[in-house]
């Protein structure tokens, strides 16, 4: 049986038929419908948020200099097209594999987008929904039924779109720092949907919240628990002593990384998940040595962090920061607007809707 109520058995979508520019997303509405497998569920699509990942992946900006863009997936193996990208979904599962409890169909989920798990088969090292595999960017999309969390929360399915990958990134983020209560963390791109995100994850756990931004965004950050904003346009340790951080959380890279290093104390941790500012940075290996700094490269998620996650929006504890939503079929502006970086907190694609 068709899981599209009208019995039709393709879909509206967007494929990405390459690497390029906005001309290699195409919106179309005869898409095959999937079918979910023995261990799958399969969910209508309510609203799916657009990342960094799909424009770094449709760019081939992954890419660490291959001729054919051959590494130019997440993952660093070849891209496959036509792909629907979208790692950030909030959903309704509308029908099960033959090994999932029934009693799913129905559910309001969220996915998780570190897949750990693909057609039944364990992946290691793990997939990134919308990269390796088909994601969001459609009515209807499959997904093993671990990586479909059930959430309960009067959020609007464009709401709980926003947190999937840039809030799982954040509390990734802090997770592998150990950043704990009464620590001083200091978070790079804090207006973005990840920063905003980290910026919440960091206040929940009691921390004292730096965070860069430009001077426009400085107001938004403090309302959503910056303790302390400083300008992204000047010197990092003209506004910060030296050695008055315990934690960094890098999202841009760039220039003024060796600032952050600077900026760390004795035992220091740094975490990084984003490189916008600059993918190549100088390092003083006396920095790192002497100051017995640890270093986090943060991709794949801890097993803990989806599920706490949920617990912190079930809470209340986090708020979604919806900048911009567009229609599915606007995808290409809505990556545009994303690109300018003008924007606070996510841009969502709206879908169908469930709510």
């Amino acid at each position: 049986m068709s899981p599209l109520s009208a019995g039709n058995d393709n879909m509206r979508g967007v494929y990405l038929t390459g690497h390029g520019g906005p001309e290699v997303l195409e919106v179309r509405d005869d898409i095959p419908c999937p079918i979910p497998g023995p261990r799958d569920v399969l969910v209508r699509v309510g609203a799916a948020g657009v990342n960094n990942t799909d424009i770094n992946i449709r760019l081939a900006w992954y890419s660490k200099g291959n001729a054919d863009d051959e590494d130019a997936s997440w993952s660093g193996k070849p891209m496959e097209f036509p792909r629907i990208q979208g790692a950030d979904v909030c959903g309704e599962i509308t029908a099960v594999g033959r090994d999932v409890d029934p009693s799913r169909v129905g559910e309001r989920v969220l996915i998780d987008p570190c897949l750990f798990e693909h057609d039944g088969i364990a992946l290691s090292p793990p997939w990134y929904f919308g990269a390796e595999c088909s994601g969001g960017f459609a009515e209807y999309t499959t997904v093993a039924a671990g990586q479909a969390h059930c959430i309960n929360s009067p959020l609007s399915d464009i709401e709980l779109a926003s947190f999937p990958c840039s809030y799982s990134t954040a509390e990734n983020l802090l997770t592998r720092a150990s950043l704990a209560q009464g620590e001083s963390v200091l978070i790079t791109g804090a207006s973005g949907g990840v920063g905003s995100a980290a910026v919440q994850l960091a206040k929940a756990r009691g921390a004292h919240v730096i965070a860069v931004t430009s001077e426009a965004k400085a107001q938004t950050l403090r309302e959503l628990g910056a303790d302390q904003v400083v300008s992204r346009d000047q010197p990092l340790t003209t506004a910060l002593p030296g050695n008055s951080v315990d934690v960094v959380i890098d999202l841009v890279g760039g220039p003024q990384w060796p600032q952050l290093l600077e900026l760390l104390r004795q035992g220091g941790r740094y975490a990084v998940s984003g490189a916008i500012g600059g993918a190549m940075v100088e390092l003083d290996l006396r920095t790192l040595y002497l100051k017995d700094l640890s270093f986090f490269g943060c991709t794949v998620l801890e097993p803990e962090v989806f599920p706490n996650l949920i617990r912190h929006i079930e809470q209340g504890n986090i708020v979604p920061l919806v900048a911009e939503t567009f229609p599915l079929e606007d995808i290409a502006k809505a990556q545009e607007m994303f690109q300018q970086k003008s924007h606070v907190g996510k841009i969502v694609l709206s879908v169908s809707q469930t709510d």
